[in-house]
């Protein structure tokens, strides 16, 4: 126990260090490498050096009871009514076209495809259905989604981290491509016909004053504290949680923003760092169709939003915008909009914030669906 804690507290450190370090190669490493994915293979490459099983140590109960709560209700805060208000409808429309088709297109997929080995076989029979939910939470909620969804659809860890990684790969060839997206949208609205859309030039600063932030800590860690007391079920907690995040956001004028943002990006690293004990090497595998599954979900995806941008006449450069505030999240979304129109980076650090507030919710709408239409 005492080793498994060790190490967490080691990962969480050196993750922590390398972030705030500005070498080129560090900034290489974290392009390729995300500190997610690293939290996660650190603690993994130290029980297999240490030739210890960290599986079922109490740690890992915490994390479930603690930790992730704790970074729910966190991220969740993050995000408030007014900074929604001063992005406009219509970008919110196109993104949220997104989300909803990342979130049903494995239901409709299966659906269709129902018969065939891979629907039948690898999804159904041999579960590997329980990678997708991860994947939902990952493509529109980011980290923390990605970890309550696989808690809630009970993905296997050798399964996790074969997500984790073609997830990565997926989302930095994603990047690259919205990059050069963005910087042709001026072509891309003359050939859909679409009438150039822009939000206000200017994004007022929506608090002044924030409280201490050892006063939004003692708040949320009181909200933790009182759902581990009264509620049993993980997934009602999930769901209370997140209600009462966005009512800290929503509702308490100062609250502190910022501070609950970093806070649940720093949980988010404790959890991942925990759930590396558990990883054992050997037992990754790779499905070349799951690979192409993973292709085309993220394709149509994109298509979706196009035809989301033509008809409600939203500037294409809202598409990748969009794309990225749902699929690459916080860091990578105002970094393609500054390659367009460095005046619209806040609005896409909003839609990515919002994408982290709803993950977990279109994460839970493609677990029902499966379990009602397909399982």
């Amino acid at each position: 126990m005492i080793a498994a804690v060790l190490i967490t507290f080691f990962t969480v450190l050196l993750v922590l260090y390398l972030e705030r370090l500005k070498h080129p190669l560090i900034i290489k490493l974290f392009s390729w490498l995300p500190s997610i994915l690293l939290a996660y293979l650190i603690p993994a490459i130290c029980s297999y050096v240490m030739n210890q099983n960290f599986s079922e140590v109490s740690i890992h109960q915490w994390s479930k009871n603690f930790f992730i709560p704790l970074a729910i209700v966190a991220v969740m805060s993050s995000l408030s009514f007014s900074q929604l208000k001063q992005v406009g409808w219509k970008p919110i429309a196109v993104f949220l076209s997104g989300s909803i088709w990342i979130a049903i297109f494995p239901v409709v997929f299966m659906l269709l495809f129902q018969r065939t080995d891979f629907v039948s076989d690898a999804l159904v029979s041999q579960e590997s259905w329980k990678g997708i939910p991860p994947v939902v939470g990952s493509w529109i909620g980011g980290s923390t989604s990605q970890l309550v969804l696989k808690e809630l659809a009970s993905c296997p860890e050798a399964l996790f981290l074969t997500i984790l990684v073609l997830d990565n790969i997926l989302v930095n060839l994603w990047t690259i491509g919205m990059f050069q997206s963005i910087k042709r949208s001026n072509t891309l609205n003359k050939l859909m016909g679409i009438a150039a859309f822009e939000p206000p030039s200017e994004f007022s600063a929506l608090k002044t004053k924030s409280h201490n932030p050892l006063l939004s800590l003692f708040i949320l860690l009181v909200t933790v504290v009182l759902a581990q007391l009264i509620l049993t079920a993980f997934v009602v907690k999930v769901v209370i949680l997140s209600v009462l995040g966005l009512g800290f956001g929503f509702f308490i004028k100062s609250w502190n923003f910022n501070f609950a943002l970093k806070l649940g990006g720093v949980l988010i690293l404790i959890v991942m760092a925990v759930l590396g004990l558990k990883l054992r090497f050997e037992l990754i595998q790779f499905d070349l169709a799951f690979v192409g599954f993973l292709i085309i979900w993220l394709g149509s995806h994109l298509v979706i939003m196009l035809v989301a941008a033509k008809l409600l006449n939203v500037h294409a450069a809202w598409v990748p915008i969009a794309s990225m505030a749902n699929v690459g999240g916080i860091a990578t979304a105002p970094a393609v909009t500054a390659a367009y129109e460095k005046k619209w980076m806040p609005h896409a650090i909003i839609l990515a914030v919002l994408s982290m507030a709803t993950g977990t919710f279109w994460g839970m709408v493609t677990i029902t669906l499966l379990q009602f239409f397909v399982l």
